[in-house]
Formats: structure tokens, C-alpha cells, sequence
């Protein structure tokens, strides 16, 4: 896989296509909205889905701490869908969690589904998590200052539609401006929200840019003002990193 660095307040940041963001000067891993149990949220209201998201998003946390090797781990909150999420952990995948988590500093950023921290996991939990120049939080501040640290954060699982030949090409996507980082929703059971949405639009009134999730790279293109993505290069020229 192929990242884009991403240049803010003077750090080299990484956005993985896994869609996590790698600090490789702290040998931090940042990861938003994993959404565990949400499966089994639905089943106990009655709406039976297939009870495997937490295995596969547990699985692809792995992969990627395993891309990175990180020594702290950041989750930006809503990484259970709801409050008892981590009391509904089948035994297996409580182990499994419990060892990809073995050795790490595990942050626990609150989320609105998770405002409590996880039971039996290590951890601390945290409302928000300053390091250096950068404020990690679940949900982007609208009225963010111009000027102190660069916000990182997730909860609007953004997605974009990037045009080409054959149509537009819709994936979930990293937001960026000089200001501040979205991150794509990382869980197996979870939508997006496309970027012309006010509630996203509004945070990049200036505009900024949208990465794109590819197989295995990062697909680049500029965003307005309102959201929409600008037309952009032939497709053999639409991979690049970020400036």
C-alpha cells in the first residue's frame, strides 16, 4: 500500500489507504469510529444482520498496526456503537482485541455512541488527546481558531464521488485543510456522509482535500468550497499526495 504524507504544523503525517493515520515521528496510529458491536446492537432490537463486523474490523486493525507498528494507539471515539458494546465481546474477539492491543498505549477518545470508556480493555480513556502541535477529538469543532493546534478527528465517516470516464466513483475519504484532519470511518458496518453535506461542507468553507480510499493508494482531488469535487486530471495523473 502506498500512503500520502500529509505536511501540518511542521509534522510528516501519513494517511494509510487502510484509512488510518500514522504519525511516524511519535509512532502513533490514529483510527476514528470502529463501530465494534454494532451487530449485535441491531440484533437485540430485532434486526438480525450478520454477527461478524467486529472479527473483520478487529482483523483489519491488526493488518494496520502491524503496517505501522505503532507505540500509541489513538481511537477517536465511537469505537463501539453503543455504551455496554464492549460488555457484548464474544469471548474470541475480546481476546483477539485484547491481543492486538497487548503492549500498545491505547487512547480512548469519547465518542457520542461510546461516552463511556470500554470495560476490560487497556487504556486510558480521554475526552480529547493533545500531542504536540495536534488536538485529537471525535467530532471536528465548527468554530475551530485559526490559529493553535491542527484538529484530527472522525465521526462523519466522510465520503466522496470522484469523477471518471466511465462515471462517477464513490469512496470513503480523508478530509483535509490546513486546519484540520477527518478521518474515514474505520468499521466493517458503517456508512458515510457524502462531503456536499452541510454538516461537512460547513467545516471546509475554504475548501481543502479529499483522499480518496483505493485498494491499495490514496486518490487526490481538491474540494470547494460547498463540498463538491472539482473536475480533476485523467485518471493516470489523479494520484498524488498530499502537498
Amino acid at each position: 500500500m502506498i500512503p500520502a504524507p500529509l505536511h501540518l504544523a511542521g509534522e510528516r503525517l501519513l494517511l494509510d489507504p487502510q484509512g488510518v493515520l500514522a504519525w511516524p515521528a511519535r509512532r502513533l496510529l490514529a483510527v476514528a469510529d470502529l463501530h465494534l458491536e454494532k451487530g449485535s446492537h441491531f440484533a437485540r432490537r430485532g434486526c438480525l444482520v450478520p454477527p461478524y463486523d467486529t472479527r473483520e474490523t478487529v482483523m483489519r486493525l491488526i493488518s494496520a498496526l502491524r503496517r505501522h507498528s505503532p507505540r500509541r494507539l489513538v481511537l477517536l471515539g465511537d469505537s463501539f456503537h453503543d455504551a455496554e458494546g464492549s460488555t457484548r465481546l464474544p469471548p474470541s474477539e475480546l481476546a483477539l482485541l485484547r491481543r492486538a492491543l497487548d503492549g500498545l498505549e491505547v487512547v480512548w477518545v469519547l465518542g457520542n455512541h461510546d461516552p463511556v470508556p470500554p470495560e476490560g480493555l487497556p487504556g486510558e480513556a480521554q475526552e480529547s488527546w493533545a500531542e504536540g502541535p495536534f488536538l485529537f477529538r471525535h467530532q471536528a469543532d465548527p468554530a475551530l481558531p485559526r490559529t493553535g493546534p491542527v484538529e484530527i478527528s472522525g465521526h462523519f465517516h466522510p465520503k466522496a464521488t470522484m469523477p471518471t470516464r466511465a462515471g462517477g466513483v464513490t469512496r470513503p475519504c480523508f478530509v483535509a485543510d490546513p486546519r484540520r484532519v477527518i478521518l474515514p470511518s474505520f468499521g466493517a458496518y458503517t456508512g458515510g456522509l457524502d462531503l456536499r453535506d452541510p454538516a461537512l461542507a460547513g467545516l471546509f468553507r475554504r475548501g481543502g482535500r479529499a483522499f480518496l480510499l483505493g485498494r491499495d493508494r490514496l486518490f487526490s482531488m481538491p474540494v470547494t468550497s460547498h463540498g463538491a469535487a472539482e473536475r480533476v486530471a485523467p485518471p493516470e495523473k489523479r494520484l498524488i499526495s498530499a502537498p
